[in-house]
């Protein structure tokens, strides 16, 4: 009797230990399985010890937490989103929206915005510090590999921002190409560059990166941040790094974007989409649109109210991978000629605030199409030498 009262009792135990293990799994399966997604998540305050638990009991894994603004980067199984999204600390979940570069159609630029008259008044942008936040940079380019300070590639998380696109070579050589009787000259040749690598060899990326690399140009004290890229996604994250960055006294510019078409998930063409791209839409970013070399905006130019200034941005000669140079169109182009020219303000005056340069870009500009402002050209065609303070 004894006996079966004792084998029923390791049966019954038996049996509650294989459904308690059965349970732990399938919540286990419930937390961790499935796809995980690319996301960031947005907090009430500086994020904790406790946040880092939450997302590691949700399956997930930290990409990056960042220090200019409350946000982790992760990668989460989607099946946990709406949980987290109800946790009282978290006040947002983003998608990790991929960007691009503004892609070219395939310099006549630094003459038409002066650039030129100002570096033989002795003006060349001598020091300050421009960030590149782009495809990298081909640093051992004979045009560029006196200037190239420093940077870091977030696509491969290491020290070496080598460019293997050649789109951020093309754009940093319209900032700072040396002036150097070889090749081309940018429009502020003696400027620093920092080269902030966060989209790949296709010239894609994730917002996640571009906010990586606007936190590492703010901690290494850039005063220009040129972005020639974009996306329809208008990123929380992004806005906030943008704003902290501008906030800290940097100057920020951006692309405003190429004409491209808009799908539904299913393929269906929506409409060409002819607004400003993120993260020139900002307030805290330049908007800079494309011209020709008759001052016309380019056919590919996106337009609007947010458009700021406008710049050369067709058949624009420059530094491209392996030494040599080509010619490139679009909005991409345009950007790091204000960019640049923001340079060669701040090196007249290093007292300038950010919002003084921005404001004497804007006052200065020619003014093209309808008087004052408009949605081609925003404040006009920027002006280098009109732009500059002339030291007395």
């Amino acid at each position: 009797m004894r006996r079966t009262i004792v084998i029923g009792i390791v049966m019954v135990l038996l049996m509650l230990v294989s459904v308690t293990v059965a349970w732990a799994g399938n919540a286990k399966d419930t937390q961790s399985g499935g796809e995980k997604v690319k996301v960031i998540i947005g907090f009430a305050d500086k994020p904790n010890h406790a946040d880092e638990d939450m997302i590691r009991g949700h399956g997930g894994k930290t990409k990056y937490t960042y220090h200019i603004i409350d946000a982790k980067a992760v990668e989460i199984p989607e099946q946990a989103i709406d949980r987290i999204k109800r946790n009282p600390r978290v006040a947002y979940v983003e998608e990790d929206a991929e960007v691009r570069v503004l892609e070219e159609t395939l310099p006549w630029g630094v003459d038409r915005i002066d650039a030129d008259v100002v570096h033989a008044g002795g003006n060349t942008g001598a020091g300050v510090r421009v960030a590149i936040i782009d495809t990298g940079i081909d640093y051992n380019h004979p045009d560029l590999d006196d200037n190239y300070v420093a940077g870091y590639d977030f696509v491969n998380d290491d020290d070496d921002p080598m460019d293997d696109d050649g789109h951020g070579t093309h754009c940093a050589g319209i900032v700072a190409a040396k002036d150097n009787d070889i090749g081309v000259v940018g429009v502020a040749p003696d400027a620093d560059i920092y080269a902030v690598k966060v989209l790949d060899d296709t010239g894609s990326g994730y917002m996640s990166d571009v906010a990586a690399g606007i936190e590492w140009a703010m901690d290494n004290e850039a005063q220009i941040i040129s972005m020639s890229l974009g996306s329809d996604y208008p990123s929380r994250t992004v806005r906030d790094a943008c704003y902290a960055a501008y906030e800290s006294g940097i100057l920020i510019v951006a692309a405003a974007g190429n004409y491209h078409d808009r799908y539904t998930p299913h393929g269906k063409l929506i409409k060409v989409d002819t607004s400003v791209d993120y993260p020139a839409r900002y307030d805290s970013a330049i908007a800079v649109g494309a011209t020709d070399s008759s001052d016309v905006i380019a056919s590919f130019s996106c337009t609007g109210p947010d458009v700021e200034l406008a710049a050369p941005g067709v058949s624009i000669l420059s530094t491209v991978l392996g030494g040599g140079y080509d010619s490139y169109s679009g909005t991409s182009m345009a950007c790091p000629h204000v960019a640049g020219t923001a340079a060669l303000v701040i090196a007249s005056d290093p007292n300038l605030t950010n919002d003084e340069v921005r404001g004497r870009l804007r006052d200065t500009a020619d003014d093209l199409g309808a008087p004052g402002f408009d949605h081609l050209y925003g404040y006009g065609l920027v002006d280098a030498d009109e732009a500059i303070l002339t030291p007395p």
